[in-house]
């Protein structure tokens, strides 16, 4: 296998760029936006990137994503494997009891009394 050494040198500049990138660009879009539209202050770059960090946080999670999403998936799909029938209707129920009927089929909703 080939050493792939030139990503040591080119990584930590494109790193740079992309957060100097994204620093302005939430820069230049707040002050052109938000100071006209609801009268708030310009802001700074470092402001900007905190702002991009603190989005980060609050609605990105710290990495994971998909393949997070797909392992815990595959988790669920072998621990309902291994159950038995028995406790696959019990899970259900206790499902039921949490969130209601959603998602079973329409001809097995009863009707409240």
């Amino acid at each position: 296998m080939r050493k792939k050494w030139w990503i040591a040198l080119v990584a930590p500049p494109a790193l740079v760029l992309f957060v100097w990138l994204f620093g302005e660009l939430v820069m230049h879009l707040w002050n052109w936006l938000l100071p006209m539209l609801f009268g708030w202050r310009q802001i700074t770059f470092w402001q900007a990137l905190g702002l991009l960090v603190l989005s980060r946080i609050l609605f990105g999670g710290w990495g994971g994503g998909a393949n997070n999403r797909s392992r815990s998936r595959r988790k669920w799909d072998e621990r309902w494997e291994r159950m038995t029938p028995e406790e696959r209707e019990k899970f259900r129920h206790g499902m039921r009891g949490r969130c209601g009927d959603f998602g079973r089929p329409p001809g097995e909703i009863k009707e409240p009394a």
